[in-house]
């Protein structure tokens, strides 16, 4: 069945508006009386539709649907710069993965630079990429994709995380290793993650050291090196596995 994000409802009522409105009425071709999934506040309800109209669709709260599908810790994900489109498949499969939120970031080896303008189409597209990939996969959260960050305005946001790890790869080529299962173990329900990788030549020793002195520890994925789009995904879905 569908899923549609929704900000607010009243009286048990709520209205879609925009592109999801013109999906219902063009695309899906939904009726007066369908029925179909409605996300408010993190809660999903089963709805359905009472009014149509050209650019909104209002519907029915019938039944909240109480199974859990979001991870019980908050992960967000901090990626430096890569080339392409990196980005995009990135956010979409993190998404459906579980990832609570994105901080781009603007590392030393980052080939790419995205001024202000730029940067607004970007966030755009990739709120977009977001918001459909948690109505693919039945979330009841929308990913948020937060600006730019620089390294100074990343150790800051770093301070407010109840865990900072930083995926190195120079952890990897280490004989004696800390696994990434064991920062795992010691997280618990509810509480905030914040790892941070690097663009493709990897994290400076400087970026590193800084978010170290913030709190960060450094962990490793096991003993290869990942692609800069696989190593995201390959956290999340150890977090699912040890959780879930």
């Amino acid at each position: 069945m569908q899923r549609y994000f929704v900000q607010q409802s009243t009286d048990n009522r709520a209205i879609i508006e925009g592109e999801d409105a013109h999906h219902i009425q063009r695309v899906m071709r939904m009726k007066e009386a369908d029925e179909l999934l409605v996300v408010v506040e993190q809660q999903a309800f089963k709805a359905e539709i009472v009014n149509l109209q050209k650019d909104s669709v209002e519907v029915l709260l019938l039944a909240p649907l109480e199974r859990s599908v979001e991870l019980p810790v908050h992960v967000t994900i901090a990626c430096g710069l890569p080339k392409g489109d990196k980005l995009d498949l990135v956010i979409q499969k993190a998404t459906e993965l579980g990832m609570t939120g994105f901080i781009p970031f603007e590392a030393e080896r980052s080939v790419v630079r995205w001024d202000a303008k730029k940067w607004t189409k970007k966030q755009e597209r990739f709120e977009k990429i977001a918001k459909e990939a948690a109505e693919q996969s039945h979330r009841t959260v929308i990913p948020t994709i937060h600006s730019i960050h620089i390294l100074k305005q990343l150790c800051e946001a770093a301070k407010s995380f109840d865990h900072v790890w930083i995926c190195d790869e120079e952890e990897a080529k280490k004989d004696t290793r800390i696994r990434f299962a064991d920062h795992v173990k010691k997280v618990y329900d509810n509480k905030s993650i914040l790892i941070v990788f690097g663009p493709e030549g990897g994290l400076a020793r400087h970026e590193v050291d800084a978010l170290v002195e913030v709190g960060a520890s450094g962990v490793t994925l096991g003993p290869r090196i990942l692609r800069a789009e696989t190593a995201p995904l390959y956290a999340l879905s150890a977090l699912s596995y040890e959780f879930e």
